[in-house]
């Protein structure tokens, strides 16, 4: 299939490792230029430019790669639980009660909220993904719009970075809660997880993306457990179905806007779906109903999930509890240790799923010409990029291993946030710059411009919470 954004056929083996520029939407053949912008020079691309040429002084070729491309075997299903997985994680299982506290009985009210904020971000990206269905294409999308080197790469290098250290900051949350129920070694836990996720994700994207398909199965079912749980218990200890449904209390505007702002970053993750799209099929039609569908299916579960709690807890207990979940599932007569267990199976997809974005960004980086042509090459075996896969698993290992990492994984949803403001406003700029190719979905203008706004706004809140709390 060709590059939508730029009305071409791609050659059939991967990018040029030069700078791509033009083609935008307007169905003209796209041009490779290095380090000229048109009518100027872009300092970015000539410092580019020097970086590809010490590369080449190492022995790393800046020609056209050409190699095998990855495997195209994830249809609408796969790509959609991969989505949901990365998705819901084990966050909710605490989100739930922090944003109670601020939302009181108008709980499911900002998670709706949150889920219309995170959606116009979520559309930008269906229409993105189908201009351009590549591997890192956070990168891609801001080389295309803005014709800035430095800065497309800079985006994917963070958009890598942040899965690789929350990838680290799970394994390490993953394996304490693991020694609680077993006597291992933290560091011999930690080799093996990620030494046996990282076997996966190169064995190839079909059974990495079907191992992550069934631990998402594992936690939607506890999140199911949950909701069974509230129903079963009559909801006797919480507020009336009623009153959650149609409250009485006066609306809390600051108090629903504040939860819809923590509930933004449950939402998070529908983004790493862009970064397979070199081995989904159909990928103009199915990247969008996958964006879409995890949107909806997880908005879906929080909404379910908050009425509940909101039945089963008192408000008090509720908007106080460190794992939430866990008391209503006990409040029903569960074992609250059997949730703990979903949890931990949900952190082990995070690392999974973590693992083959980060490597598909430094892989999509290589084919756009952008990092070593090493880290684009694709096993015949495998079908996947081995390379790229095998250093992120080190990378994460050494994170999770050698540094404390609490503070930088504190950054990923500034990384995340600031990502999806450039993002928005790529598709801007590329809808002003020409019709929307047919194959793709044609968003209203101010769409992006809205996920641009939104995204910018919860950035900025979270920058000021952040040092209102250090002072």
């Amino acid at each position: 299939m060709g590059n939508a954004a730029g009305g071409t056929t791609e050659a059939a083996h991967g990018y040029a490792a030069a700078h791509y520029i033009g083609g935008g939407t307007g169905g003209h053949r796209g041009r490779y230029r290095m380090g000229v912008v048109r009518d100027g020079i872009d300092p970015g691309a000539v410092a580019l430019d020097l970086a590809q040429s010490i590369f080449r002084r190492a022995g790393y070729s800046g020609r056209m790669i050409e190699e095998f491309q990855l495997a195209r075997r994830l249809g609408p299903g796969l790509l959609t639980l991969y989505g949901v997985g990365t998705t819901i994680g084990a966050g909710i299982y605490v989100l739930i009660g922090e944003v109670a506290a601020r939302a009181g009985v108008w709980t499911p009210v900002s998670f709706l909220l949150a889920a219309v904020l995170a959606g116009a971000t979520a559309l930008s990206f269906t229409e993105l993904s189908a201009r351009m269905p590549k591997s890192a294409g956070e990168a891609l999308y801001i080389r295309e719009a803005f014709a800035a080197e430095w800065l497309s790469l800079l985006v994917g290098l963070l958009v890598a970075a942040a899965g690789i250290i929350s990838a680290a900051s799970v394994v390490v949350g993953g394996v304490g809660y693991l020694r609680t129920l077993i006597d291992v070694p933290q560091a011999l836990a930690m080799i093996v997880l990620c030494l046996a996720l990282g076997g996966l994700a190169v064995w190839g994207i079909a059974e990495s993306t079907l191992a992550a398909a069934a631990l998402t199965l594992v936690e939607i079912g506890g999140l199911g457990l949950v909701i069974a749980t509230g129903v079963g218990s009559g909801g006797a200890g919480g507020l009336p179905v009623a009153e959650i449904l149609f409250p009485s209390a006066p609306f809390p505007l600051v108090g629903v806007f504040a939860g819809a702002v923590l509930a933004f970053y449950a939402f998070i993750g529908f983004e790493d779906i862009v970064n397979v799209a070199e081995e989904v099929t159909e990928p103009a039609k199915t990247m969008p109903i996958a964006i879409v569908a995890t949107l909806v299916i997880a908005g879906g579960l929080y909404l379910a999930v908050s009425v509940t709690a909101l039945a089963v807890l008192p408000m008090v207990e509720l908007a106080g509890a460190e794992a939430p979940l866990a008391l209503v599932y006990a409040a029903g007569g569960g074992d609250p240790r059997l949730l703990g267990a979903i949890a931990v199976l949900a952190t082990v997809n995070g690392v999974l799923v973590q693992m083959v974005m980060a490597s598909r960004v430094l892989f999509g980086l290589s084919r756009q010409g952008s990092l070593p042509a090493f880290l684009g090459r694709v096993s015949p075996a495998t079908r996947t990029p081995v390379v790229a896969t095998v250093l992120v698993v080190v990378a994460i290992l050494a994170l999770a291993l050698l540094f404390p990492i609490a503070t930088l994984a504190g950054a990923t949803s500034l990384i995340t946030l600031a990502v999806f403001t450039l993002c928005n406003l790529a598709l801007w700029r590329l809808k002003r710059r020409g019709p929307t190719p047919p194959e793709a979905p044609n968003l209203p203008i101010w769409l992006p411009v809205t996920g641009a706004v939104v995204s910018f706004a919860v950035l900025v809140i979270e920058i000021v919470r952040r040092i209102a709390v250090s002072l």
